[in-house]
């Protein structure tokens, strides 16, 4: 064999790695959540909201978004803040658009100081984040 001809073999090989690497690193992986204290966080927020107390409405939301916040992290999604987090995941939300309206809500409850949201809307929010919690596979 001449000396080309090596080289040319270890030179696909090399490609032939690094194609793999880089297929490797991008691919999709399900994060191993603790499942059952993600399902404890989830009832304990989910049974906490109370049609006959107001303000349960404002605190499940707020609640059920630092759960998926807390989902995100572990899972390596990288941002400064949820915002930032939840454009990275573009396209891995079966419910991308509600999310984004239940954390603006979120965003409402936190910044501003006569935001109160109703329980309907509660409802509509937590359904959003459970959803989502379930695309990612912590419940």
């Amino acid at each position: 064999m001449n000396g080309t001809l090596i080289a040319l073999i270890v030179a696909f090989i090399i490609v032939g790695v690094l194609v793999y690497v880089a297929i490797t690193l991008t691919q999709n992986r399900k994060y191993a959540f603790n499942r059952e204290e993600y399902q404890a966080d989830w009832l304990a927020i989910n049974n906490s909201l109370k049609k006959e107390a107001p303000d349960s409405a404002n605190m499940v939301v707020v609640k059920a978004d630092k759960l998926l916040d807390k989902a995100l992290i572990e899972t390596g999604i990288p941002g400064k803040t949820m915002g930032d987090r939840l454009k990275r995941l573009h396209g891995r939300l079966s419910n991308e658009n509600a999310v984004w309206a239940a954390h603006k809500m979120r965003n409402q409850i936190a910044h501003e100081t006569n935001f109160n949201a109703s329980y309907d809307d509660a409802r509509h929010a937590l359904a959003a984040y459970k959803t989502a919690l379930k695309d990612l596979g912590a419940i």
